[in-house]
């Protein structure tokens, strides 16, 4: 299978960048410390992060966050919580690219307590304090690292408890927030190397096969039926071949969609 690049901001710890601006994204060598999920290649966010700050966007990450007030409450069923749990794990790389503690500490609360009713929360206990800790020494090296280390901790947990469509879930509501803030920051200072890093085909594939073939539990889940049609709208707007631009007005729809399906996602509505 042919490899692709996607920023999926739940998934990866943190890493170092190199101190001249390149002239030109060449995606296929950006992910120096990426993780492979079936074949698909994803970045670490901070590159990504790292990349926008290179290109001159100096992204005002402060103007992208959705503030959280107080501890996010489990809102629904075990699939909106999955969702939501990968929201808030993705807003957390946001607020550390803010340099935001308070809203790191939140949402470090937040995450314990979106995974204990998964089942999880014992394996994710002692990462949401870490986090919270980090974050009151204002030590964002650290907070990355325990933020994707909680990710980690939630899908080898779910894996144990056979759970793995909701491990599944988590990460693409990680990937939609973060997909969202992607596009909200490029839109704000549109270039096409700045698009470039939303042509994620394969890993929109890869969402795709797993959303199909959740049990029919899930699949009849109102939430679930309105996030896989997010998904195939987005597909043809991310590029269906290399030497595609992503056009100003596609990174635009894409914000809008994801935007409407992290409202659902949060959403106390059945």
């Amino acid at each position: 299978m042919k490899k692709a690049l996607a920023l999926a901001l739940v998934a990866l710890p943190v890493s170092l960048f190199a101190a001249d601006p390149p002239a030109h994204i060449d995606i296929s060598k950006l992910p120096s410390q990426a993780k492979m999920i079936d074949e698909v290649v994803v970045p670490l966010p901070s590159e990504v992060f790292g990349v926008l700050d290179r290109l001159g966007a100096r992204p005002a990450w402060s103007t992208v966050q959705r503030p959280i007030n107080g501890v996010v409450q489990p809102t629904g069923d075990s699939p909106q919580i999955a969702l939501m749990l990968g929201a808030v794990i993705a807003e957390g790389f946001i607020a550390v690219e803010a340099e935001d503690a308070v809203q790191v500490k939140q949402i470090g609360k937040s995450v314990l307590n979106l995974a204990t009713p998964l089942g999880v929360g014992a394996e994710v206990k002692k990462r949401a304090q870490a986090i919270t800790d980090s974050a009151d020494k204002k030590d964002w090296v650290d907070v990355r690292k325990e933020l994707d280390g909680a990710l980690d901790d939630v899908k080898t947990a779910m894996a144990k408890l056979n759970s793995e469509a909701l491990s599944q879930l988590v990460s693409l509501g990680g990937w939609i927030r973060g997909t969202e803030a992607l596009t909200a920051v490029v839109g704000k200072s549109y270039t096409k190397d700045g698009a470039e890093l939303l042509h994620q085909p394969v890993l929109l594939d890869y969402f795709e096969k797993r959303l199909a073939a959740l049990k029919p539990k899930y699949k009849v889940n109102p939430l679930i039926t309105r996030v896989q049609k997010g998904v195939l709208e987005i597909r043809p707007l991310i590029g269906l071949t290399e030497d595609v631009d992503i056009s100003e007005k596609s990174v635009q729809e894409i914000n809008r969609i994801t935007s409407d399906l992290i409202k659902s996602i949060n959403s106390k509505a059945p």
